[in-house]
């Protein structure tokens, strides 16, 4: 894990992953109805590196879908061990104010990523925006769960839109 430290040493590194890499995008909150995406990201998951030679997942380390991806990349690992997680957080305080259960999730997700990329040291107004902008930029591929036309999933769908990428919409 390299916390706090690109992935990436320059531009062509980035360019030559962007083929074979997906980032995941989603709202915090999930109804009860909503809880089945799971299953559905799995066979998306599986799908991707499968079919379109998909390695490398990005995750925004956010409550909800983000947590939901990151974990069942992390399951998949055990069929897929080549396949990486990569977290692109927005703060080293994002889970600050988060039950004890669910920051013990997110230190569990921290230890098993295979690489840790703090957009900021601390909290500011723009470093939600600059993880999405980060994960994005990166990957080819972007798995959204979209049910708002407003907020960070809205802004992360719009930005991988206009770059040109692959929407896959849950």
């Amino acid at each position: 894990m390299t916390n706090g430290f690109d992935i990436y040493e320059n531009a062509s590194d980035i360019t030559e992953e962007i083929e074979k890499s997906c980032c995941f995008t989603g709202h915090r909150y999930l109804s009860a109805a909503q809880c089945d995406v799971k299953d559905r990201l799995l066979c998306e998951i599986e799908t991707l590196i499968n079919e379109k030679g998909v390695t490398d997942f990005y995750a925004g380390g956010a409550l909800g879908f983000d947590t939901i991806a990151a974990m069942c990349v992390l399951q998949l690992k055990g069929r897929y061990p080549f396949i990486k997680l990569r977290l692109a957080l927005p703060c080293r305080s994002q889970a600050d104010r988060w039950s004890e259960a669910e920051r013990t999730q997110y230190e569990r997700v921290l230890m098993n990523a295979d690489s840790v990329h703090y957009v900021s040291d601390a909290y500011t107004e723009s470093c939600m925006f600059t993880r999405n902008d980060y994960m994005v930029e990166r990957c080819k591929y972007c798995v959204s769960y979209l049910r708002r036309r407003i907020g960070g999933t809205y802004y992360t769908v719009a930005k991988a839109k206009s770059l040109g990428r692959e929407l896959i919409t849950l």
